[in-house]
């Protein structure tokens, strides 16, 4: 349709990168792209956490389950929810803020998945891939002291950037009529469509894995959902002081 949507219709998670480095004025690019979408009330509710020390990212990899390429990526993010430095804004008016309202921590947390996409996007659009690394809320609180996020700020989510040394199949996406509703939520014939939705994801596993791997989205949504999901988020999000109210 027009080379913008063709990209965003081709989006891959990238994993395998070449050694080629990428300079910091292609980063600082990015995240200024980054800094260009939408934000919720002028917000602006993300800070972005370059992790360059090895150790660093040994640890980081280690606590986001052993994904070795959070070591090895020539670039690796962390996105983090960012309310801190509006209490710095507040207190350059001498005024108290309100802070741990939900929306607050909505909003914040979608500016910053926002961002990220317009980030990867630019990226992508230069020829770099990446992989979002939610593996990093696997351990929040070593993350948070790693990084030294002070109150009012969590990780959301790590990036991985870098030159592809991989060309992944596309996964396929739901169908449209089970994302797309029109006028009111109708999920009639839903089921249906996911069953043969089911078929086409087996397919795309049984041909990237060699034949090793036969799952479907509905079987491994029922067992991610059948299973407690990171259970110290809400402790932790409300020790930073989000979640409060």
């Amino acid at each position: 349709m027009n080379q913008v949507i063709d990209l965003l219709k081709s989006h891959r998670s990238i994993r395998q990168f070449s050694d080629r480095a990428i300079p910091q004025e292609l980063i600082d690019e990015l995240v200024l792209a980054g800094q260009c979408a939408s934000t919720s009330n002028f917000i602006q509710g993300c800070t972005v956490i370059q992790v360059n020390d090895p150790g660093d990212r040994e640890k980081l990899a280690v606590y986001a389950g052993n994904q070795s390429y959070v070591a090895r990526a020539p670039v690796f993010l962390v996105l983090c929810a960012d309310m801190q430095r509006h209490a710095l804004a507040c207190d350059m008016h001498s005024a108290p803020m309100l802070s741990g309202y939900t929306e607050q921590f909505i909003t914040a947390t979608v500016d910053c998945a926002l961002f990220a996409q317009n980030l990867i996007v630019a990226a992508e659009s230069l020829g770099l891939g990446g992989v979002f690394i939610g593996g990093v809320r696997n351990h929040i609180a070593a993350v948070a002291e790693l990084l030294q996020l002070p109150n009012l700020v969590f990780p959301v989510f790590g990036m991985c950037i870098g030159y592809p040394d991989q060309n992944p199949e596309l996964r396929p996406r739901l169908p449209l009529p089970v994302v797309l509703k029109q006028d009111r939520y109708d999920d009639c014939g839903d089921r249906e469509r996911i069953e043969e939705y089911d078929q086409l994801v087996r397919n795309y596993y049984m041909t990237r894995t060699g034949g090793n791997q036969s799952t479907t989205w509905s079987e491994q949504i029922c067992g991610m959902l059948g299973k407690e999901s990171r259970p110290h988020m809400l402790k932790f999000l409300q020790g930073k002081g989000f979640l409060l109210k």
